[in-house]
């Protein structure tokens, strides 16, 4: 391809909206536009990196034996229903009415319709296992779309979904798609860190994210230099003292605490520790309030919460909503209420470790001193409800916790019947007993990689892209086109090395060296070789993107075979990610 022929509009100006350097990036690159907010088109250099990455991602996933199809985006609103995550999905489904009066979702993911789909056929424990996978738009109606394709309502996803008759196989694939994920990452040479995650709206027992480190990364994630624990901040957990509280009982007193309604007021008033109080939380979800626990120095995990109570609609209360419903100012609520309306309260497993607790007063300026559970108030479930932070004892070995950040690029699941039991799929097993069907889910962000690749890759000057990605290997670059030797010279070379299968960009352009350089460096293509004074002197120059200075060789060596030259610097070629 000839730069003079490529449509790719670069621009000088960082876009007023860029809030991360890969938006900003691709779009001076030419890489993408923005059509709405989240909504994006991938031009050509986008769309050959868009292509290269999803070659790669079917490549891993029919070694692993999962056959790919195509799912319809639209889904009919009944299959949701019956799943129950019409509601529980929450605003960020995108949902239509046709002209008939039917509703319809533009799928943010496909666990019903597969399911739906494959239940009057896999129905003996002799069709299965089988692992099926599609490379789809997907639609997600973010309240706040942002950091380009990172945060995106139209974006293109990989999702296989796989089938089994036990839950050793649905192990054995589960471990499959783990590694396949990781060697995607891997070829293209990124760093990486597999961690515990919370399964979400999705579901599922288990789910692990694979998460490419970069220092602005949306995810925070939590990790054991000793053990090597890993996990997102929504399934993170520490090690809670096991240790009972061996203060003695004192009586319950009621204290006027008059306009102390935050943590910190209410602990600077009575002179203690916000640790000595229980902070209390309401939510409103399917089945009415839920009051969370926790202890006042720590912050509540509302991914957390919602995964325990099995309840994606999980939502805080509203200071209206708490006084219509309980009479009780925020700020004064607490976990001793006596009131006619059902509530169930979950206590973080850190309120073990003390017997006196400070709580609201379930009425506005008090709260009670020395209220202790199953005396003064009873927990219905015993949770782990912390938002874990840098130092915090590992759950495995105990050593302090690390922080760092990253971008999720794939995410695997263990659903297990949850689909399967609620859309009435199943499966015959040998002895003619009907069993549901066992399912994994694995999700990879086809569009989000190439985002992601460069939030971890990238200079001042522009992008560094990984070879196996990059929308061509090498641009040759004529310094003055206008002079005839010059222009033969690098027409020649390019032509070679296509012929020689290489992917290689001529920038034949009339423009500044300046300009064409800083293109080529914007544009992050692995190796640069420029046609210049020196050619005419007997030496070509050759640069690896992330190199500050290109090097000589002499311009025979170079036309003699130029395509070895360039095979030997692809090679050696490897880009690092700067901590």
């Amino acid at each position: 391809m000839r730069f003079s022929q490529l449509y790719a509009p670069t621009i000088k100006e960082t876009p007023s909206d860029a809030d991360v350097v890969s938006y900003q990036y691709l779009i001076r690159g030419g890489f993408i536009r923005k059509v709405a907010s989240g909504i994006y088109t991938y031009l050509p250099l986008g769309q050959r990196v868009l292509l290269k990455i999803t070659q790669l991602v079917r490549e891993e996933m029919d070694q692993c034996g999962a056959q790919e199809l195509l799912l319809p985006i639209a889904q009919p609103a009944e299959i949701w229903k019956q799943s129950g995550r019409w509601d529980d999905y929450g605003p960020e489904m995108m949902k239509l009415v046709d002209r008939h009066k039917r509703s319809f979702t533009l799928g943010p993911t496909h666990e019903e319709i597969i399911t739906v789909m494959v239940r009057n056929e896999l129905t003996s424990y002799k069709d299965l296992p089988k692992n099926l996978y599609q490379i789809n738009t997907k639609y997600r109606d973010e309240i706040r779309p942002r950091f380009g394709l990172l945060r995106a309502r139209e974006f293109i996803m990989k999702d296989a979904y796989s089938f089994h008759s036990s839950w050793e196989d649905l192990d054995q694939t589960y471990q499959i798609m783990y590694n396949a994920y990781a060697r995607i990452l891997e070829r293209m040479g990124l760093e990486y860190m597999p961690v515990e995650a919370d399964s979400g709206a999705i579901g599922g027992d288990a789910s692990h994210e694979f998460v490419l480190l970069a220092k602005n990364g949306e995810s925070r994630l939590l990790h054991c230099m000793n053990c090597r624990y890993g996990a997102t901040e929504e399934r993170a957990s520490y090690g809670i003292p096991t240790d009972q509280s061996k203060e003695p009982p004192l009586p319950l007193e009621k204290k006027d605490t008059p306009d102390a309604r935050t943590i910190e007021e209410v602990a600077a008033f009575l002179g203690v520790s916000p640790s000595h109080i229980a902070k209390s939380l309401v939510f409103w979800g399917k089945e009415g309030p839920v009051m969370a626990l926790i202890r006042g120095d720590r912050s509540l995990s509302e991914p957390k919460l919602r995964s325990f109570m099995n309840d994606q609609t999980l939502g805080l209360a509203d200071p209206e909503q708490l006084m219509k419903s309980f009479g009780i100012p925020a700020g004064f609520i607490g976990p001793t209420l006596n009131h006619p309306e059902k509530i169930q309260i979950v206590a973080d497993h850190s309120l073990k470790t003390r017997t006196n607790w400070i709580v609201g007063g379930t009425e506005q300026d008090t709260h009670y001193l020395n209220a202790i559970i199953d005396r003064d108030f009873q927990v219905n479930h015993w949770a782990d409800l912390t938002v874990v932070e840098q130092g915090d004892p590992c759950p495995k070995c105990a050593q302090p916790l690390s922080e760092t950040r990253g971008i999720e690029m794939g995410q695997v699941f263990k659903l297990g019947i949850k689909y399967s039991s609620a859309l009435n799929a199943s499966y015959t097993d040998e002895k003619g007993q009907q069993h549901p069907l066992i399912m994994g889910c694995y999700g990879w962000g086809v569009s989000r990689t190439m985002a992601g690749v460069v939030e971890q890759l990238h200079d001042d000057q522009g992008i560094i892209w990984p070879k196996v990605i990059a929308p061509f290997q090498v641009i040759v670059t004529i310094v003055n086109p206008r002079e005839p030797l010059l222009l033969a010279l690098g027409q020649q070379i390019y032509e070679n090395l296509l012929n020689q299968g290489v992917e290689a960009l001529l920038d034949d352009r009339i423009a500044s060296p300046g300009a064409k350089f800083n293109d080529a460096d914007l544009l992050g293509i692995p190796i640069r070789i420029t046609i210049g004074k020196t050619a005419l002197q007997g030496d070509i120059e050759i640069k690896k993107r992330y190199e500050p200075k290109s090097r000589k060789i002499p311009r025979s060596i170079f036309e003699e075979d130029p395509e070895r030259i360039v095979r030997q610097e692809l090679e050696e070629y490897a880009p690092r990610y700067s901590r």
